[in-house]
């Protein structure tokens, strides 16, 4: 269970399930599971663009972290190991 993991590490408050940084944790298991997928399916084209959509998502809501709460926004990168 990664996605628990990053869930309690990134929440706000004790029934935090909604905020944008744990929706980027959320997305980013998925991200990482779907990558892993493809790379045994490369034929697998509507996965695939399931994928772009989600780290489309992912990034605007990074964006807006970035905007809104500096701090939390290098937490969450630090966090999930993104690059920026």
């Amino acid at each position: 269970m990664a996605t628990t993991e990053s869930i309690t590490t990134l929440r706000l408050h004790e029934k935090d399930t909604g905020s944008a940084d744990v929706q980027v944790a959320v997305l980013t298991e998925r991200i990482n599971h779907l990558t892993e997928h493809l790379k045994a399916h490369a034929k697998d084209h509507s996965s695939r663009r399931g994928l772009l959509q989600m780290v489309a998502r992912r990034r605007g809501l990074l964006d807006y972290l970035k905007r809104t709460a500096a701090p939390r926004y290098q937490a969450a990168l630090d966090k999930l190991n993104l690059r920026k």
